[in-house]
């Protein structure tokens, strides 16, 4: 995710123009809109062809209306998803800690074991989940795993499910030896089960993307105009066309474009949430609240390698 300062120089952020992925891909998409414009206007006039091209631009401005109320509903949609997906994440920080602190504060102060167990079990299940999102759990990216566990986890398709499992019967041990009493276990039992209502959550929204039919028609209707648009302008604009029919592409492209790249805000394009900052985020927070430390230093690592 790119971290700007939203107040900063105006021009300063006009000039990261080509930095993104998504905006290397609309300006190249304007260039070729460009060259086949000059194109047309060429032919036109050089094979006098405005008399057999006789199309009112009018036609185009109320297709440019039904357009933008597609490409609105389109961007709107890409943009909740990606907002959702950001207050999911938001609530797992937040129900993290709380877990971490009841757990802190259930069982006395000598059980160190419990503490150590939480702490790597929540911060895993947190580790877990981006990768998870994307093509699956990468089994490295855990800390403090024994090889069992390695071994466990590997047989496993969906590693945070397992991860919860293992949190959770520990907590129904202790409830069972009666470490912790009724109400503090109903209390626990609704913060662990918020991990899981998160993890659905996010699943639910990956694997919800917008309707393929939709998404196709949008992009067939766009190339259409934009094949179309010189010869609507070429007649009133002539040579204007060409920076006219780009200004246009780059608006009509550039929103259908960014609203695919934020459509799944779990992957690793440029716009996409920092899913594995969050993650790292939280296993510092849960081993300070548990172990009254910061993990090991060479637990320190990025979670993913981040795309521009």
């Amino acid at each position: 995710m790119i971290i700007y300062k939203s107040n900063g120089s105006w021009f300063g952020h006009v000039s990261h123009l080509t930095t993104s992925y998504t905006m290397r891909r609309i300006l190249t998409a304007v260039g070729i809109l460009g060259t086949y414009s000059a194109l047309v206007i060429g032919a036109i006039k050089l094979l006098d062809l405005h008399r057999y091209l006789q199309v009112d631009s009018t036609i185009f401005s109320l297709l440019a209306v039904i357009l933008s109320i597609f490409l609105g509903f389109r961007t709107n949609t890409a943009y909740d998803r990606w907002w959702e997906a950001r207050k999911q994440w938001g609530a797992l920080v937040n129900n993290s800690r709380n877990l971490a602190v009841y757990v802190d504060s259930m069982w006395p102060e000598s059980n160190t074991a419990i503490r150590r167990f939480m702490a790597k079990h929540i911060a895993n299940f947190c580790l877990a989940l981006p990768e998870h999102l994307r093509q699956g759990t990468k089994i490295d990216r855990l800390v403090y795993l024994h090889p069992e566990e390695r071994a466990y986890y590997e047989t496993k398709d969906h590693v945070p499910n397992f991860i919860a499992l293992r949190i959770f019967q520990r907590i129904a041990e202790a409830h069972r030896n009666g470490d912790i009493n009724e109400g503090d276990y109903i209390n626990i039992k609704a913060q662990h089960q918020s991990l899981l209502d998160i993890l659905g959550a996010c699943e639910r929204i990956k694997k919800t993307p917008i309707p393929f039919s939709y998404a196709v028609y949008l992009k067939v209707f766009v190339t259409a105009y934009a094949i179309l648009l010189p010869f609507g302008l070429s007649q009133q604009f002539g040579w204007g066309t060409i920076p006219l029919a780009m200004l246009i592409g780059f608006a009509l492209i550039g929103v259908e474009l960014m609203g695919e790249e934020i459509e799944d805000p779990f992957g690793l394009d440029c716009n996409d949430l920092p899913t594995g900052d969050i993650a790292r985020t939280i296993q510092r927070n849960v081993f300070e609240i548990l172990e009254d430390r910061a993990p090991a230093a060479e637990l320190e690592q990025e979670l993913y390698e981040k795309v521009f």
